[in-house]
């Protein structure tokens, strides 16, 4: 039988493929590609369908979720290396915390970190994606969908998490990393915290953002003040726990004014 990360096997969406039947393309590749035929024209109100459906999906499948942190992190950190067992670590601290752990569900830092969490009893979740190179869901997750749009899986990771743990990656986590920070500056979420993971790997690009994107006047210094930097397992939860409490207090100060206004504006 053909494993499913044998390259002859492709996950599209909760589908299977394999042989003759696995296309030449992904499904974001058919979305975003505007060269050639005009199919497109007649294609994309069926697409809308597909795009609707997934977000119910993933809503649905996800929306009872306890409150969840997202582990982000290359897929080629090998198990066994100092950052894979890192991640491992992790995963278990914040499920000792009360977190569930979201990653990408494949393997690396997100095997890691769902690994860690699952081991120590805790809610380990995978949100994959559908790549023209087969990369099935890791073996140490409760709950698992493979999307095949990227913006569909971004939003499912926004949606669902209470804070970003960044570890050592790729441009994907870099992605992921600098969507977050935008989101979170431009307050198009709630401010909620993004942890990165590893002084000697990230210190050079904070470093560049100092002295370059600061120093022109491309960001303002509080921006500085979105990111966290870390290489302690310990640390990376109180960051996490620390902003839960200050967001709490702040909500329930806010209740209370408003409480307060209510009540002098009726005796007006």
């Amino acid at each position: 039988m053909t494993s499913e990360s044998d390259p002859r096997s492709r996950r599209q969406g909760p589908a299977t493929l394999r042989g003759s039947a696995i296309p030449q393309t992904t499904t974001d590749q058919r979305l975003l590609d505007s060269q050639g035929s005009v199919e497109w024209l007649h294609a994309d109100p069926w697409r809308v369908m597909r795009i609707q459906a997934e977000f119910v999906e993933g809503f649905g499948l996800l929306a009872e979720l306890p409150k969840a942190v997202s582990v982000f992190g290359s897929a080629r950190t090998k198990p066994g290396s100092d950052e894979y067992e890192l991640a491992v670590d992790i995963g278990a601290r914040l499920d000792d915390a009360g977190y569930a752990v979201i990653t990408g569900g494949g393997p690396g830092i997100m095997e890691a970190a769902n690994k860690g969490c699952n081991d120590n009893g805790g809610l380990s979740v995978g949100l994959g994606i559908e790549l023209p190179f087969e990369q099935k869901l890791n073996d140490h997750i409760d709950i698992g969908l493979v999307f095949r749009y990227f913006f569909v899986r971004k939003t499912m990771f926004v949606k669902y998490s209470q804070a970003f743990v960044v570890l050592p990656g790729g441009f994907g986590t870099l992605d992921e990393l600098f969507e977050a920070i935008t989101l979170v500056q431009t307050t198009k979420i709630t401010r909620f915290p993004i942890v990165l993971v590893g002084t000697e790997f990230w210190g050079g690009l904070l470093d560049w953002i100092r002295s370059t994107m600061l120093s022109s006047g491309k960001i303002g210094p509080n921006d500085l003040d979105l990111v966290h930097l870390t290489d302690d397992p310990d640390e990376v939860v109180r960051i996490v726990t620390d902003a839960h409490h200050q967001a709490a207090q702040r909500a329930k100060e806010e209740a209370a004014a408003r409480s307060i206004a209510a009540e002098a504006g009726d005796a007006s």
